[in-house]
């Protein structure tokens, strides 16, 4: 399995810059009131995208034996993406006012880049590390 690493972080890589430009962008568009953002077929394509970057992280975890709650690491990665989920959720559905959904939405940016840089770092801290 370790041959197609190459290949699957590449797709793991792309999924994630994919996804988040998405995220982006739907959010941008949302604030200026467009209804596109949650129409069906794109929903769907970013969930499909979704469990594309999930399964790539998973065959990465697996072959590199590098799992969440034994390396920090990979744990920050994973609770920051619970974060980052929770915070998508108030931005696009949940928000009580447009100030909240703006202010979950940027959150959620700001987790994002941080997911980032703790992966780019391989340290718990990211673009925080000493």
């Amino acid at each position: 399995m370790i041959e197609f690493y190459p290949q699957i972080r590449l797709v793991h890589i792309a999924a994630v810059l994919v996804s988040g430009t998405l995220f982006a962008l739907r959010g941008l568009a949302l604030q200026f009131g467009a209804a596109w953002p949650m129409a069906a077929p794109l929903r769907y394509a970013t969930y499909t995208i979704d469990t594309v970057l999930l399964t790539a992280a998973l065959m990465l975890s697996t072959i590199l034996h590098q799992y969440p709650f034994v390396h920090g690491w990979l744990t920050v990665k994973v609770l920051a993406l619970i974060a980052y989920i929770v915070l998508g959720i108030i931005a696009f559905k949940r928000g009580s006012t447009r100030t909240v959904r703006v202010g979950a939405w940027v959150a959620a940016l700001g987790v994002y880049a941080f997911i980032i840089s703790v992966a780019r770092a391989h340290h718990p801290l990211g673009v925080f590390a000493p």
